[in-house]
């Protein structure tokens, strides 16, 4: 089996190439072209193993994703290639419209067309996993889950385009038959995770006794799932999904910001103390504007239908990052040099003055 991963230099989409590789011994293409969030040192792992290929390429120039489809053959797709910051949304959106909406049309063209000139008996195992957010389904109150059946509700530009993406992949399933399957996860955290994102902005600010920046009241609530459970279940969808189905994945860990930043201060207090509680660091700043009040998964489904189930809970998951984060300074620093020192994102003066 061959597998392309796009995104795969991405935080998720490199777990899932190692995964693959790693755990389940089979041929993976990565195809990302490498974006300010793409990083290959998240890929040393595998990468000098023969199971593993990169190409550096922009999944929304077709003439050459028809050049890979026909140079490797693929027997299925993981399309996890995306703009992912929603607060990168915010304040330029264009990146966002042009990678999660035009980019993943131009997949979806080429791969039917590759999809319908496979021999019977590869067509009919082929598959597509448009891999997605929750985000799509907008904000929650106090009560209930996502279900498969939510209907969407986007609020920020990156979960519209994310919504706009998944139409389209479930639109190509039922006009085209192409053989796809969708998936919406909940918020990712663990090793590898680019310094924007809240755990590891929050870690290594800590660490580096600057400011925790905590949005609002740090009241919101998400779900957390860790990374590696995640990549697990991508890959259990994609060959026990059923076509035109959407599985939610989910790791039953609802947390505030405040709580996870507060959890996260706990651990370096006993991981790497100071002469102070690095809860001191604590600030709250203006909310982000358009902020989802709750995310919430049901992930029964994708549990009932297909057996997956989280091994990491959140306590068990957090520790486990920390820990990464205090043992690898020498993958996250260069990037808190040259591509991201920690500066606050997505405030919606900036949009304006600019």
């Amino acid at each position: 089996m061959k597998i392309f991963v796009t995104g795969g230099a991405g935080f998720i989409g490199s777990a899932v190439c190692r995964y693959l590789v790693l755990e389940k011994q089979i041929d993976v293409v990565n195809i990302d072209k490498l974006t300010y969030a793409g990083n290959l040192e998240s890929l040393r792992k595998i990468n000098h193993t023969h199971l593993y290929n990169f190409e550096e390429a922009d999944v929304s120039n077709k003439a050459t994703m028809d050049w890979l489809f026909s140079k490797y053959q693929p027997d299925a797709v993981m399309h996890l290639a995306a703009e992912s910051h929603v607060d990168r949304s915010i304040s330029g959106a264009a990146d966002f419209i042009n990678t999660n909406i035009c980019g993943t049309y131009a997949l979806l063209e080429v791969a039917k067309d590759y999809w319908a000139s496979l021999h019977e008996n590869r067509k009919v195992d082929f598959r597509f996993l448009h891999v997605s957010t929750d985000e799509v389904y907008g904000s929650l109150g106090a009560e209930g889950l996502f279900k498969e059946t939510t209907p969407y509700d986007p609020s920020s530009p990156y979960s519209a385009s994310k919504a706009a993406s998944d139409h389209l992949a479930m639109a190509w399933h039922r006009t085209y038959g192409l053989p796809v399957v969708i998936s919406n996860c909940s918020n990712n955290y663990g090793p590898y995770h680019f310094p924007e994102k809240l755990i590891p902005l929050v870690i290594i600010n800590a660490l580096e006794g600057k400011e925790l920046p905590v949005f609002g009241d740090g009241s919101n609530v998400r779900d957390w799932l860790y990374v590696e459970d995640h990549a697990r279940a991508l890959v259990q969808i994609l060959i026990q999904g059923m076509p035109g189905e959407t599985y939610n994945v989910g790791g039953r860990n609802e947390r505030t910001n405040l709580q996870v930043v507060k959890g996260i201060c706990a651990l370096l207090d006993e991981f790497a103390p100071k002469n102070i509680k690095h809860e001191e660091l604590i600030r709250f700043v203006a909310d982000r504007p358009g902020h989802d009040a709750r995310y919430a998964i049901d992930a029964n489904k994708l549990e009932t239908d297909l057996g997956w189930k989280a091994r990491e809970n959140f306590e068990s998951g957090l520790r486990k990052t920390v820990k990464w984060y205090l043992e690898n300074s020498d993958w996250w620093q260069p990037l808190r040099v040259s591509k991201y020192s920690g500066e606050r994102l997505g405030l919606v003066q900036e949009m304006e003055v600019a």
